[in-house]
């Protein structure tokens, strides 16, 4: 009996060893490329409201146990989806050309990028940088086509910034609804707003067509105060070079 029961005990360890092996592909193939691509599927399908660890474990189709040894709490899936996303962002123009246009390619890619996932921004307005290999390979390139221009060093970080916090709030402004400013039956109490605002709709349906390629409709009016204001930023900055 005893030699029975210890080719039974063999037998179900070996059994045990096989389960344990049979689970281990798929660990394997979890890593945070993997996590990150479907975490970007999720948002895609149910929104940033939707993205869960418990929904991001079952679209990878493992326990939530297996992906906590790799990403500590959500914060840390949302680092690596604003991380993917920074690898969108155009700054090629910094490698050639002049500074002005170069700002203005990265600008208008950074708003472009996040306009399609806002509700991102708050939490990455606020999340800290560190070990993020594409966000910081990206203010790299950006900081050294600063320094290249003449800016002073201690001036770059905050000329970052100040366009950043532009490029974010510029970024809502497309997903806004176009009459967002329309004053309604205030109108008559309001007449110098209500004129700018019907004079700005009038300007932006003329130049349809005309400006950034491949802009939506919808962001007609949002692009015209994106380059505005861009055009400012990029005016006022370029006078810190030395």
């Amino acid at each position: 009996m005893p030699a029975v029961s210890a080719a039974q005990g063999r037998s179900t360890s070996t059994a045990a060893g096989q389960r344990r092996r049979a689970g281990r592909p798929s660990a394997a193939v979890l890593d945070k490329a993997g996590i990150t691509a479907a975490a970007l599927e999720l948002v895609s399908r149910k929104g940033y409201d939707g993205l869960t660890m418990a929904a991001l474990a079952k679209m990878l189709d493992v326990a939530p146990s297996a992906l906590y040894n790799h990403v500590a709490a959500k914060q840390d899936v949302l680092l690596l989806v604003e991380d993917h996303l920074m690898s969108l962002v155009n700054v090629s123009g910094f490698e050639a050309g002049s500074w002005e246009d170069a700002v203005r390619t990265w600008a208008w890619s950074y708003r472009d990028v996040f306009a399609a996932h806002t509700p991102l921004i708050p939490v990455i307005a606020v999340l800290p940088v560190t070990d993020a290999p594409q966000t910081l390979a990206m203010y790299e390139t950006v900081s050294k086509g600063f320094s290249d221009a003449g800016f002073p060093q201690e001036g770059i970080v905050p000329a970052i910034v100040a366009l950043e916090s532009f490029i974010f709030g510029s970024a809502y402004d497309v997903t806004a609804p176009e009459d967002i400013f329309e004053s309604g039956s205030m109108a008559d109490s309001t007449p110098h707003f209500t004129a700018a605002v019907r004079s700005s709709s009038a300007a932006s349906g003329a130049s349809a067509g005309i400006g950034e390629p491949g802009r939506q409709e919808r962001g007609r009016q949002a692009d015209a105060a994106f380059r505005l204001g861009l055009e400012a930023l990029v005016s006022g900055l370029g006078a810190l070079r030395s």
